[in-house]
């Protein structure tokens, strides 16, 4: 049994957090709440008392002058959710001007925030460099997920569902990823000075000006790998498809199509210690883009397309000894055969394997669960967790590999 601390604030989604707290109730945990003035015009204070049975902190309730040390000494953990773009950036910029803010201040257990807003508001430049830099501080963010809005329209932004969040903040509590956190954060220079090339996300075939062939590749793991690279002080260069992504990183070389990211690689290839293809890139393309729109005229079409440049392969084939190589492979089924013979054929070090069938990981979602299969006949399974925690397993891992080869 735990002492869970929830913040509530005010946004249309913390109707949700009534249901996160019977969670944590139900499993067993002490809950507090602690609510903003904005919050309560959507949900009564009342509610969060009777299912948490516990005095809710609110800007007009504070039982004594310093409830707000009093609630964060007593928290084990605190989840924030929703976490507005308000309180992000009010967070980010260490602001303390409600009770909710003096509390956070004062924590000294983990924090996690589960953003919800508007699309619009969501990506916008500002509002990610907050998210960015508070996950650079340590505090986990649950990523805001695709769906229809309370402005009624559909795109990122919404927050996560209750027993997703309480499923992350239970694994923090639980030190499945919080020890790994300071394991990792202890050990900060792993990667120090090496020369990191990553690929992340889809390629865009066109058939003619207007429409192209893609997949649903979101650049989410690529990214947390070269993030989390820079992070572990490696020199990074990401070469990225077109993605919704906004980063820190200095180093993005943006590409459009399978040959586009086929000739940017050759260029840093090179001069890289450590590879991670983590792109989605077409194995086809059309044999011909037309110059025009192609005009409806029967029933049927057929479309000629042609093998693109396997970029994994000529990495196998190329790479130096003192070079690890690793890649993807994203599968329905039969998993671990494919994965395997991609091992080979490929002639990687690491081939990081998941399947792309489930709803739950892959594909544009925050979570992953990858089998990693080592040129040595070793296997490893991460299990279900955020690609960001996903992506520092992947470079610890890669980074024994490169040790290792300088030694020999």
């Amino acid at each position: 049994m735990s002492n869970i601390l929830v913040g509530v604030t005010g946004g249309i989604a913390c109707y949700k957090t009534a249901y996160l707290v019977r969670e944590f109730v139900k499993s067993g945990h002490n809950v507090k709440v602690m609510m903003t003035k904005q919050a309560e015009k959507f949900v009564g204070y009342t509610t969060f008392e009777a299912l948490s049975q516990n005095e809710v902190l609110r800007d007009d309730y504070t039982p004594t002058p310093i409830s707000h040390i009093d609630y964060a000494s007593w928290a084990d953990i605190c989840i924030i959710a929703p976490a507005t773009a308000n309180i992000i950036g009010k967070i980010n910029a260490g602001i303390t001007d409600n009770e909710l803010l003096s509390t956070v201040i004062a924590l000294s257990c983990p924090l996690v925030l589960a953003p919800a807003m508007n699309t619009n508001m969501y990506h916008n430049p500002i509002v990610q460099e907050n998210i960015n830099a508070l996950k650079k501080k340590g505090i986990h963010i649950i990523d805001a997920e695709s769906g229809l809005l309370a402005c009624q329209t559909t795109g990122e932004g919404k927050m996560a569902e209750p027993n997703d969040i309480a499923e992350k903040v239970l694994s923090i509590l639980n030190n499945k990823e919080h020890k790994k956190d300071n394991i990792l954060n202890s050990e900060n220079n792993l990667l120090q000075g090496l020369n990191i090339l990553i690929t992340a996300g889809p390629t865009k075939e066109y058939i003619d000006p207007v429409r192209y062939i893609t997949n649903k590749s979101s650049g989410k793991m690529g990214y947390a790998l070269a993030e989390e690279a820079y992070k572990m002080g490696a020199n990074v260069t990401l070469i990225s498809g077109e993605v919704g992504i906004i980063s820190p990183l200095q180093d993005i070389q943006y590409v459009v199509s399978a040959e586009d990211m086929y000739n940017t690689f050759l260029k840093y290839f090179p001069q890289a210690d450590i590879i991670i293809m983590a792109a989605a890139v077409a194995d086809y393309t059309p044999n011909k883009m037309e110059n025009n729109k192609i005009k409806k005229k029967s029933d049927t079409m057929e479309l000629s397309l042609v093998k693109t440049k396997d970029i994994l392969l000529y990495a196998g084939e190329n790479k130096q000894n003192n070079q690890v190589l690793v890649g993807f492979a994203a599968e329905t089924d039969n998993i671990e055969e494919y994965a395997k013979s991609k091992l080979m054929k490929k002639n990687a070090d690491i081939i990081a394997a998941n399947d792309v069938s489930r709803k739950d990981i892959g594909f544009d979602s925050s979570d992953n669960e990858v089998t990693l299969y080592f040129k040595n006949g070793e296997k490893r399974n991460t299990g279900k967790q955020s690609k960001i925690d996903i992506a520092k397993i992947i470079l610890t891992e890669s980074a024994i590999l490169y040790n290792e080869n300088q030694s020999e």
